[in-house]
């Protein structure tokens, strides 16, 4: 099992976690944007928590290449049960933040047609709807990096 596809110190551990990484900064940028997005609380709780993830796989992805340098292998129970629960919270977080966010996009956008460009003020919805998409690419590598190290963990 130590030679799973994304486990720490290898080289799709790393572009799984830049990968990670790329997409919260990009679903914040979209989110920070669009005009008025302060004023609704799911979407300052997705910022917060594609913060978090940004910080959390940045980190991780830079000792993943520090591994790779010095040709060091990360793969003993201590840390890789750190990583099993750090994904696992970012993980549930990012989902919750994902999902809260596409709830308030769809009210705005479908049901209350906020975005229609006959209001006085429209909505930026695609901004949202960008930036949620980009925060639903990210809770996906983080499931999967979660599964990969709850995997790992299993057989170390």
């Amino acid at each position: 099992m130590k030679d799973l596809p994304g486990t720490p110190g290898t080289v799709s551990g790393l572009v799984l976690r830049a990968g990670q990484c790329l997409l919260a900064a990009g679903s914040i940028a979209a989110m920070v944007t669009a005009t008025g997005f302060s004023n609704y609380t799911a979407f300052c709780y997705l910022i917060a928590s594609m913060g978090l993830q940004v910080l959390w796989s940045l980190g991780l992805a830079c000792l993943d290449a520090y591994a790779l340098r010095i040709k060091r292998d990360l793969q003993n129970p201590v840390l890789v049960s750190l990583f099993v629960v750090g994904d696992w919270v970012t993980a549930t977080l990012s989902l919750a933040a994902a999902c809260s966010s596409a709830g308030v996009t769809v009210l705005y956008a479908k049901d209350l047609a906020r975005c229609s460009s006959k209001m006085q003020q429209p909505l930026p919805c695609q901004r949202f709807q960008l930036s949620v998409a980009l925060a639903f690419g990210t809770w996906f590598l983080i499931a999967l990096s979660s599964l990969i190290m709850f995997w790992l963990l299993a057989s170390v």
